[in-house]
């Protein structure tokens, strides 16, 4: 589906309706869980906001990641996910549930989990750059740039020296 141009006059665009049938799996991908995305510049033209699905089956943890300059909202559906970073050298996860709310700052590395041996987790996502940034890695640790100073926006919450 090919977004709808915009007309010249800013306010007189159309609303979307994404069905599900209509969600796309045209979107970066990690070992352990299946990503759809609903809004994004190649579904509705937007321009800083993307928004899906993602899927973690039972008794699976996905790879680990990170996604780059974009805060990453999530509100868990369906199951019991837990999501994993480092606290310092300190393994820490987050178990929730249905109607809990998870925020993801800019480049930190975590991974999702599904300790469920029987029920998939079903999360939304929404993401402040309309592409879906995934960086996949080895481990929970940072390999990049370190925060030595004030916030730089292309950096969200890091900056390199």
């Amino acid at each position: 589906m090919s977004p709808t141009p915009a007309p010249a006059d800013g306010f007189h665009r159309r609303l979307h309706r994404i069905r599900p049938a209509g969600l796309s799996a045209r979107t970066a991908q990690t070992d352990g869980m299946r990503r759809v995305e609903a809004i994004s510049g190649d579904t509705v033209g937007s321009v800083d906001l993307w928004m899906g699905q993602t899927h973690v089956a039972a008794a699976t943890r996905s790879a680990n990641h990170h996604h780059g300059r974009s805060e990453t909202g999530i509100y868990v559906v369906t199951g019991n996910p837990s999501f994993v970073f480092l606290d310092g050298e300190d393994e820490t996860r987050i178990d929730t549930g249905p109607g809990d709310y998870i925020y993801v700052p800019p480049w930190v590395p975590h991974r999702e989990e599904n300790p469920d041996p029987d029920e998939e987790a079903v999360v939304v996502i929404a993401r402040t750059t309309q592409e879906a940034i995934v960086v996949n890695l080895p481990d929970l640790r940072w390999v990049g740039p370190v925060a030595t100073g004030p916030v730089d926006p292309d950096w969200g919450d890091r900056r390199a020296d």
